[in-house]
């Protein structure tokens, strides 16, 4: 009873969202698209001929905005669920982390490439402190991969969630990259934890 409540109330705010409304009538796969056009509005990090990495990305949201942006380059989105095609975006079905995976991204660009995103979070399991943590074990993964295949102007974006781990994800950029800065969109929920962290330029190439 208690659990149909509270589907009921997420159904009904997600109703009066905004960024929903907004993400159906211009055609977007989720609200957070607009996360990703806010934050490239901000660091202006999107170019028509850029190679772009996109980790976690189901159902494909920041993969449409950055086919609007990039014309020329190529992307690649990787999630361990399946995603609907996208015109001019190449999937890959698998666990970033896992080696096979590894190498198909590897093997896809070839080259160092200039963008790596990750909108990723574990499902919820009720404990706020341990999906946070969880969520940022999945950044730390996330900018190991980022900082052995971006080029030294790269740029690495990812979400993060405010708790125990905060510190370490910081730190390590820090020591990674040469700018690095802490955001939360306007189009974020006010009262969600989740910030994200813009890195660029790396660290002993």
């Amino acid at each position: 009873m208690k659990k149909n409540k509270i589907s009921k109330n997420w159904l009904r705010k997600r109703k009066k969202d905004p960024f929903f409304k907004q993400s159906k009538i211009q055609g977007f796969r989720s609200r957070s698209a607009y996360k990703l056009i806010e934050m490239n509005q901000k660091f202006k990090f999107f170019k028509e001929n850029l190679s772009l990495l996109d980790l976690g990305s189901c159902p494909g949201g920041w993969s449409q905005v950055a086919r609007k942006e990039i014309i020329k380059g190529k992307i690649l989105a990787v999630d361990i669920k399946p995603m609907e095609k996208i015109s001019n975006v190449d999937f890959i079905k698998g666990d970033f982390c896992d080696d096979i995976t590894h190498k198909k991204i590897k093997l896809y660009f070839n080259d160092k490439i200039n963008v790596v995103l990750s909108d990723m979070a574990v499902n919820t399991s009720g404990n706020k402190a341990l999906d946070s943590y969880r969520t940022g074990e999945l950044c730390l993964n996330a900018m190991n991969l980022a900082k052995n295949i971006l080029s030294q102007n790269g740029v690495f974006l990812s979400k993060i969630f405010m708790g125990s781990i905060f510190k370490e994800i910081n730190e390590k950029a820090k020591k990674n990259f040469k700018t690095v800065i802490k955001y939360k969109p306007l189009s974020s929920k006010k009262e969600s934890k989740e910030i994200y962290i813009f890195c660029k330029g790396v660290l002993n190439i």
